[in-house]
């Protein structure tokens, strides 16, 4: 594998970062989870304009424009023979002292990593999978806002221990005012009826590019959809749930927290969100 760092590759064994850079030190950085399906990188443009999003939001200057940072994801994926796959974009504050001032870092440092990615086992998108909600709350808007996709992930990492515990794949995290936000690393959905249901980002759910994906699909099958304070009951009550995310793609929850969803398998409406998602992948995206 040949990793990306600052405009120059290296083989796996020899890509690494200076323990003085702050992404390592403090979380003081950025990212995003990129798919390549078919020799196409999916949905580039809006995972590079979330990426400098975060960027402003943390005051973050990355050091190339936007093309260029295009340009960068791409020649990653030919230098590796990528054609399906996943990619990681990391953009790090760089090189500084011990002391947490951002502004002694010299400068932001960008990484690409294109290699693969199976989240969940393969059965679990038959069979659908099991989840329940745990009790590490979404982190504050006034703290670390969701929006901000940055290096430090120890709130969803927190969540995913409980998950873990728990003996399941995922779990629902609440917010401050117990509303559902999101999962440790997924959106969430639920059907009802005919309506398309998904936290508001408000509430705390990071503006997922597969959730507007599913958001989009859902319109095409006729779909109302909505964004309410969704609380556990409704989630219980739903006809319909699934998770969206990049690396998840679209998969079906059928348990939460022991309470069976619908009729305990995936339902008719998830499963076709999924094959029209597959199908796009075929053909949308940047090409290779």
């Amino acid at each position: 594998m040949k990793v990306y760092i600052d405009g120059k590759f290296y083989d796996e064994d020899k890509a690494k970062v200076s323990v003085f850079d702050h992404g390592l030190l403090y979380g003081d950085g950025i990212f995003e989870g990129i798919r390549a399906y078919h020799g196409r990188v999916f949905k580039l443009k809006e995972h590079i304009d979330r990426l400098y999003y975060s960027a402003k939001a943390i005051l973050l200057t990355i050091p190339m424009s936007p093309a260029e940072m295009t340009k960068a994801v791409l020649d990653t994926c030919r230098k590796n023979k990528i054609t399906d796959g996943y990619i990681r974009l990391i953009v790090t504050r760089g090189v500084g002292t011990l002391g947490l001032n951002p502004n002694r870092c010299k400068a932001p440092s960008v990484i690409v990593i294109a290699g693969k990615i199976q989240l969940y086992p393969p059965e679990m998108y038959q069979r659908g999978m099991d989840i329940v909600t745990v009790a590490t709350t979404r982190n504050l808007h006034n703290a670390v806002n969701p929006a901000i996709k940055s290096l430090n992930y120890l709130n969803n990492i927190l969540a995913k221990i409980e998950a873990n515990i728990a003996g399941v794949e995922e779990a629902i995290m609440l917010n401050s005012d117990g509303y559902v936000a999101e999962c440790t690393g997924d959106n969430l959905f639920l059907i009802k009826g005919n309506e398309l249901l998904t936290p508001p980002l408000s509430a705390g759910a990071l503006y997922g590019i597969t959730r507007g994906v599913a958001m989009e699909l859902g319109r095409e099958l006729g779909l109302k959809i909505s964004e309410p304070n969704l609380t556990r009951y409704d989630v219980y009550n739903a006809d319909e749930c699934f998770l969206t995310g990049t690396g998840a793609e679209i998969i079906p929850v059928v348990k939460v927290d022991g309470r069976v969803i619908g009729t305990g398998q995936p339902g008719v409406i998830s499963q076709q969100l999924i094959a029209k998602y597959h199908a796009l992948t075929k053909v949308s995206g940047e090409p290779i």
